[in-house]
């Protein structure tokens, strides 16, 4: 199952420009780790703290920090480009995690993405057919 995702994920990256959506930054909201924090805080001269009261949130619920607001503070909307991308969130580099190990595991976040991520989509559309037939 695992190659077949490889498969499947190689053709939709290459249908796909991400730079012509942008929605997991305009409707979607990254978790920063504290790695995280402490990485883009330093790139600011900012204390983790500071970098926390000026853009993030915490969320009780899920237990970690997102932004306060969307669409995200450092994207470019003329552009679709992030201003931090070389050291951006870890959840903004592997989204949208379509080829995470133990793909099931991942499910839930996948019929998230799905409204907001064309790639994703175009991977259970895909996914679907093949098994479907």
């Amino acid at each position: 199952m695992h190659k077949l995702l490889d498969e499947v994920d190689k053709e939709v990256w290459a249908e796909t420009d991400c730079l012509s959506c942008g929605n997991c930054c305009k409707k979607m909201t990254p978790t920063f780790s504290v790695k995280d924090i402490k990485r883009i805080s330093t790139h600011f001269e900012m204390t983790p703290d500071e970098f926390k009261a000026k853009w993030l949130r915490y969320d009780k619920k899920d237990d970690d920090w997102q932004n306060k607001k969307q669409p995200c503070q450092f994207l470019n909307l003329a552009d679709n480009k992030c201003s931090i991308y070389s050291i951006r969130p870890a959840d903004c580099a592997g989204f949208p995690h379509l080829t995470k190990k133990k793909a099931v595991d991942y499910i839930h976040i996948h019929k998230q993405n799905i409204q907001y991520c064309p790639a994703t989509f175009k991977m259970v559309e895909k996914m679907k057919a093949l098994i479907m037939g």
